[in-house]
């Protein structure tokens, strides 16, 4: 019985909406689950603030809890003048905690195993980041590559490094630690699974020796629970940085 961890990526076409240069445009898995996940977010978050009840039932109060959670990760990364980007790292951390969640069930697509996904959020950070620092701050913007207090005779070196991170490493790391880390785990969930259903295969003695792997494909499962919340998190404090630097420029 072949067992092929990768399949669980593939992306596929359910149906085409239309041709723009000769090339089609077309609806996919991947772009189901990304409005499963809005949804989803829609739903908690009418649900948690529409009925407003003064004695704030389940639902209501897992959003406020989630929303405190952003804004209390901004004001105290940011500080107070950067929740004028809570609807981007509230947006953001939802959709990619939501959507990692969602991947973890049983033959559902995880939108940010794919790096084209991630590296997208990464570059509307990056971008962000870079115009509102310019248009915040003007040319003084750059004093964030010429960092205070270092030697005149290493800073042209120093300079080069802070440009090289801040164009390059930040931008790549950003979409590359998300994408690395929810397609090892579920690599690693699906080839557990897959010898649970092989050794169950082989009959009474191949059902005692599945305990094993079933054991850790349950732990593997809750540990990738933690990670789909870390993961969500790690980008968007990363996220809060990096609008740090835009709305104060320089070290």
């Amino acid at each position: 019985m072949a067992v092929d961890p990768i399949h669980q990526f593939q992306i596929t076409r359910l149906f085409t909406i239309g041709h723009i240069g000769g090339q089609e445009i077309a609806f996919t898995n991947s772009s189901a689950y990304m409005f499963v996940s809005v949804a989803v977010i829609s739903l908690l978050m009418i649900g948690g603030t529409g009925r407003g009840q003064l004695v704030p039932g389940r639902i209501q109060t897992l959003a406020e809890l989630i929303y405190e959670f952003v804004a209390n990760m901004i004001r105290s990364t940011v500080g107070p003048e950067g929740m004028r980007f809570f609807p981007l790292v509230f947006s953001l951390f939802t959709f990619i905690m939501i959507s990692n969640v969602i991947g973890i069930i049983p033959y559902a697509f995880t939108v940010s195993s794919h790096l084209i996904v991630t590296a997208a959020m990464a570059l509307l950070v990056f971008f962000i980041v870079l115009f509102y620092g310019l248009y915040r701050n003007g040319l003084t913007f750059f004093r964030l590559f010429v960092p205070s207090g270092v030697p005149i005779f290493i800073l042209p070196l120093v300079v080069l490094i802070e440009i090289i991170s801040f164009f390059f490493v930040r931008p790549v790391s950003h979409s590359l630690r998300l994408f690395a880390n929810m397609l090892a785990g579920h690599i690693a969930l699906k080839v557990f699974a897959s010898f649970v259903v092989m050794l169950g295969m082989l009959g009474a003695m191949g059902w005692m020796a599945a305990i094993f792997p079933l054991g850790l494909t349950v732990a593997l499962t809750a540990l990738e629970l933690l990670v789909a919340f870390l993961q969500a998190y790690v980008f968007a404090i990363l996220t809060c940085i990096y609008l740090n630097d835009a709305l104060h420029a320089g070290h």
